[in-house]
């Protein structure tokens, strides 16, 4: 059975949960970290530089569509050159291309490389929304403000942290840490597609990747809840609808015109509750979690089937985005288009759903529902892709996980490192499929409010987590890397 088959996909995420709940969450560092080994002074010029190389980073407009991240490698690839370390760029596309480099191993006997990916590209903002322009990177009371500071430009200059350290520090590795910066993960995920088509060897048959996906998020009293871990996404089902009537002058109401049909579909989409379901991972991860949440809350987190059974704590989980995800099929709507003039009633009109499923969920069974939801024959409703990604995930008895659990006992003392599910889709997925042990790890921490600037306004990042966020990265790479 193949890696990618969704019944895999329990399998490890069930070992990655008993791996952790059965074992010490946190593990008790046996050596010095390796960037204690580094003069304080030495890392004071690091962080300049991390919020320096940032803010220049940020101000790259990496708009997908339609991209440009050739502007964005020839960035990285400036420096490379000048720390001399290994790498190539590769414009598989006018304006658009990928970025790899490498520190090679300087052991006899090397084990696997180990991968720091990243995107470049962003998603589309609107400066009118913003208190400063999206690509300006100001600095406003600590934070700096700029598209693609939560996603995923802060955590992809931590990874080229890493490497200019691992270059600079002349730090003795056991296998090669190779740095990749792709293109397209917004939209199409061309970039790795075309480089895991075209040049996949230079990845050397990696053992691990660390990826976008990590949430470590704050508490009211700025402790860090928990370091999360993803071990695995759902899945993608975007879905377009059209609606179909008869098109008219504006000033002569049709009752039945298609904009009309629409809205009322969206409507019954809308009122619609997809049922629950209690996944082990999500039933796992709640009960690790429940001796950090208040007494009632906590009651409901160790018996989260029980808690559903009650309505009122059904509504509670619907008003939740942190519980809401991880426990049903969720729906977002995105998108709407009809008429290009207000006085012209069109004869179709259309919206785009953002549907993502949970592990071991059928599509087409999830198809047929909504179908029979909208419940009109002059609506239409199909995938967006004949393409449909199934969940895979990566278990938690690794080097890695065990590398991460030990680090951020060190930054996090107390704090439980936990799997989790993550709600959208990742590159993990696709790398996965090449037999790599692929994660989501973020060294940053955050509020909610931080949080949710991801894809939204005035996304941004505070100047002390550039400071200290890529030191975290380094120790857990070198935790599996270094000799």
């Amino acid at each position: 059975m193949s890696k990618g088959d969704s019944s895999t996909y329990m399998r490890w995420v069930v070992l990655a949960v008993f791996t952790v709940l059965n074992g010490p969450q946190t593990k008790a560092l046996e050596h010095k970290l390796n960037s204690e080994k580094i003069a304080a002074s030495v890392f004071q010029q690091y962080a300049d530089l991390a919020v320096q190389w940032q803010r220049e980073y940020l101000r790259i407009n990496t708009t997908n569509p339609p991209g440009n991240e050739a502007r964005a490698a020839a960035f990285f690839k400036k420096i490379l050159d000048q720390e001399q370390i290994e790498n190539q760029v590769f414009e598989y596309a006018p304006g658009r291309a990928d970025i790899w480099a490498r520190v090679p191993h300087t052991g006899a006997s090397p084990k696997p490389p180990i991968v720091l990916l990243n995107h470049m590209d962003v998603v589309t903002s609107d400066p009118s929304h913003w208190k400063v322009p999206p690509f300006s990177a100001e600095i406003v009371d600590g934070a700096i403000y700029g598209r693609g500071a939560e996603d995923m430009k802060n955590e992809g200059l931590a990874q080229f942290m890493v490497m200019v350290m691992l270059q600079r520090e002349k730090v003795k590795l056991d296998r090669d840490v190779i740095f990749l910066a792709v293109s397209d993960e917004e939209v199409d995920n061309t970039g790795s597609e075309w480089f895991i088509a075209h040049q996949k060897d230079l990845l050397g048959n990696p053992e691990f990747l660390i990826n976008e996906g990590g949430e470590n998020l704050l508490d009211a009293d700025g402790h860090v809840k928990y370091v999360g871990v993803d071990v695995g996404e759902k899945s993608t089902f975007w879905l377009h609808l059209v609606a179909h009537g008869r098109s008219g002058h504006g000033s002569l109401p049709i009752p039945d015109s298609a904009p009309n049909r629409l809205v009322r579909a969206l409507n019954r989409i809308l009122a619609y509750h997809t049922p629950f379901k209690v996944l082990p991972v999500a039933e796992d991860y709640l009960r690790t979690m429940a001796p950090y949440e208040k007494p009632e809350r906590a009651a409901k987190f160790r018996n989260i089937r029980q808690a559903l059974e009650s309505p009122s704590f059904q509504r509670e989980v619907e008003q939740d985005e942190s519980l809401n995800y991880l426990l049903r099929n969720t729906i977002s709507l995105t998108m709407l288009g009809g008429s290009e003039q207000t006085n012209v009633i069109p004869s179709e009109a259309w919206a785009n759903l953002d549907v993502r499923l949970l592990p071991d969920e059928d599509p087409k069974t999830f198809l047929e529902s909504i179908r029979r939801v909208v419940n009109d024959s002059n609506v239409t409703v199909e995938p967006q892709s004949p393409d449909f990604k199934v969940a895979n995930a990566s278990p938690a008895n690794t080097a890695l996980f065990s590398a991460i659990q030990e680090v951020s006992a060190k930054y996090f003392p107390g704090t439980p490192v936990v799997p989790r599910l993550d709600s959208g889709y990742t590159e993990n997925q696709r790398y996965r499929t090449l037999g790599i042990n692929c994660y989501g790890f973020t060294p940053y921490a955050y509020t909610e409010e931080e949080g949710a600037t991801e894809h939204g306004d005035n996304e941004r990042i505070r100047v002390e987590e550039v400071r200290r966020g890529f030191r975290v990265l380094y120790d857990v790479v070198t935790r599996v890397a270094a000799e």
